[in-house]
């Protein structure tokens, strides 16, 4: 049974093209699998997954265009006070239309709904474009991990996001 996770009203937003967010369902999973295999030479398995739609510690966010087709895809685990994003991609064809940061933008207004404190991630090193997007948000390199990725071997950098609770303007 899925547990009942909802998206922060903060991550219900759209990209400048339309593209929405919503929870992942187990008929997205297909569509999902066919990106991951695109963005990543280590991809999850169908029923990595599959698993995820059970896990009340997971987000397992899409994002679709205006005909419900599954343009990308986020997952983030949170525990105690810290979260991760495991997985963002976005297929070739939908990239550079802001698709990315609305993904990762729910993940973190996730995190910050779940009280999280710190949010981590790792990305290949010559991800430059991830690497970017992670950057704007306020992730900052805490370690490398030699050779971690496989298929071509490559460091993984773990980026670190401290979040700060929201500010309340004085009256």
């Amino acid at each position: 049974m899925r547990p009942t996770v909802e998206l922060p009203a903060d991550a219900r937003r759209e990209s400048g093209d339309g593209a929405h967010l919503r929870l992942a369902t187990r008929e997205d999973i297909g569509r999902v699998v066919a990106l991951e295999r695109e963005a990543f030479s280590d991809a999850w398995s169908r029923a990595s997954f599959a698993q995820l739609l059970d896990d009340a510690r997971a987000l397992f966010v899409v994002a679709c265009d205006d005909h419900d087709v599954v343009q990308g895809y986020v997952v983030a685990w949170y525990v105690m006070d810290e979260g991760e994003i495991a997985n963002l991609a976005v297929g070739s064809a939908a990239r550079r239309r802001g698709i990315g940061s609305l993904l990762l933008d729910a993940a973190i207004a996730t995190a910050r709904a779940r009280a999280a404190v710190t949010v981590y991630l790792e990305v290949r090193d010559s991800n430059e474009s991830a690497r970017s997007l992670y950057a704007s948000r306020g992730f900052v390199q805490v370690t490398r991990r030699r050779r971690y990725y496989r298929d071509p071997t490559e460091d993984a950098l773990v980026l670190k996001l401290d979040l700060q609770p929201p500010s309340v303007e004085p009256r």
